[in-house]
């Protein structure tokens, strides 16, 4: 059975529509960056589609229409495609760039159409635009070393390097051929697996696509379940893990832990008066105050209600009750204005540092919890550290 350049482009183009009405499908869930990449890349499938259109109609379209409109389809979708995965993988859009290359790319095929026709010319100019293109996909993807790259990120730049190979072969076969043909219609061998190739290619770029954004997905959810919902700092489990991480790195170089236990002083007397909402606001007030105090390298969590912990990584004791002992200040100086009435806060820290080789998180948790509590047994508003003796009668007290 003979084959047919429209047959093939026509396959190519119900392809191209199908997978993006399933990609649109799939956008109804996910972040907002990742579901509008996903719309992207199914408009660029669609616009793709047309293009495919075009050459599977060309019997009925002038030359000049098949000319322009499609190339201006096709470089329409690579550019679509381009911001589409850049905007998935948290890159810099570069959508001028990406403009620019299509404007260039459109006028020089054009040029070399109509004006002054040359085929050989024509697709060496396309072929360097979506070149360009495909560099600024595959620079995303290597973002951060390929080490570090998933699967899909793999699995897309292989498929990027095969897109190169075959616009590298088509170019060769143009230049070097004794016979290349004449136009992309003519039928030839050459033309066949061209069109074959390259309409495979959206199929395999999608389901690459849909891997990429499957590993978004869940990414996000990793972080949304480490995440507290009303001050954003980790949450009990992202603070333990943390922890865990952060002992490790202090037992290899052989530097200490800092831990600070911070609870704010009275707080219930702040909802009785404001209300839960007031409250709320209080607590990111209180989140924003501990942070001035802190380092790049500290971290902060919360594990409940109005209890906090920083991590200090290479801080020894005396620093940890020198830290500790500026974020209470700071709390205490800075009042807050809670609907109209202002309000004075305070906060108990508790203070230990984990040794270097220590690797017992929740023991460590323990000892500075137990700090806090005599803090506050003390009269509140005060820094306590984690002295063995006084550990040792909190625990027993509580």
């Amino acid at each position: 059975m003979p084959m047919h350049i429209e047959t093939l482009s026509l396959i190519s183009a119900i392809q191209s529509l199908a997978l993006a009405v399933l990609l649109w499908a799939g956008t109804h869930g996910g972040p907002g960056a990742a579901r509008t990449s996903l719309k992207l890349r199914a408009g660029a499938l669609a616009v793709e589609s047309a293009g495919w259109g075009m050459l599977a109609a060309q019997a009925w379209l002038h030359p000049a229409q098949l000319l322009l409109g499609g190339n201006a389809l096709n470089l329409l979708a690579q550019g679509m495609s381009v911001v589409a995965l850049r905007m998935l993988l948290g890159e810099p859009l570069r959508w001028r760039v990406v403009l620019a290359i299509g404007v260039v790319g459109w006028l020089g095929v054009g040029w070399l159409g109509v004006v002054e026709p040359d085929y050989r010319l024509r697709v060496l100019w396309g072929s360097a635009a979506i070149l360009v293109d495909i560099g600024l996909r595959m620079q995303a993807l290597l973002h951060g070393g390929l080490r570090r790259s998933s699967r899909a990120r793999v699995a897309l730049l292989a498929m990027c390097s095969l897109s190169v190979l075959l616009l590298l072969w088509r170019n060769g076969q143009l230049w070097f051929d004794l016979n290349p043909p004449a136009n992309i219609m003519q039928p030839d061998t050459a033309n066949y697996l061209y069109v074959l190739l390259s309409g495979m290619q959206p199929l395999f770029l999608s389901i690459g696509f849909l891997l990429l954004y499957s590993e978004t997905l869940q990414r996000e959810l990793h972080l949304l379940a480490r995440v507290d919902a009303l001050t954003g700092v980790k949450n009990r489990l992202a603070l333990t893990e943390t922890a865990a991480q952060l002992l490790s790195q202090a037992a290899r170089v052989g530097r200490p832990l800092g831990v600070l236990m911070i609870d704010a002083d009275h707080f219930k007397s702040v909802n009785d008066r404001f209300g839960h909402g007031g409250g709320d606001k209080v607590l990111l007030a209180l989140v924003g105050s501990i942070r001035a105090t802190l380092r790049a390298s500290n971290v902060i969590g919360r594990i409940g209600g109005e209890e906090f912990v920083v991590l200090a990584p290479d801080t020894s004791l005396d620093d940890a009750l020198v830290l500790a002992e500026r974020i209470r200040e700071t709390v205490e100086c800075t009042p807050l204005l809670v609907d109209g009435h202002l309000l004075q806060l305070t906060v108990s820290i508790g203070a230990v540092a984990g040794a270097p080789g220590e690797h017992d998180v929740k023991g460590l948790l323990q000892r500075a919890d137990a700090a806090l509590y005599a803090a506050k047994r003390a009269g509140r508003n005060r820094v306590m550290a984690a002295d063995p003796e006084l550990v040792r009668r909190a625990l027993s007290v509580s």
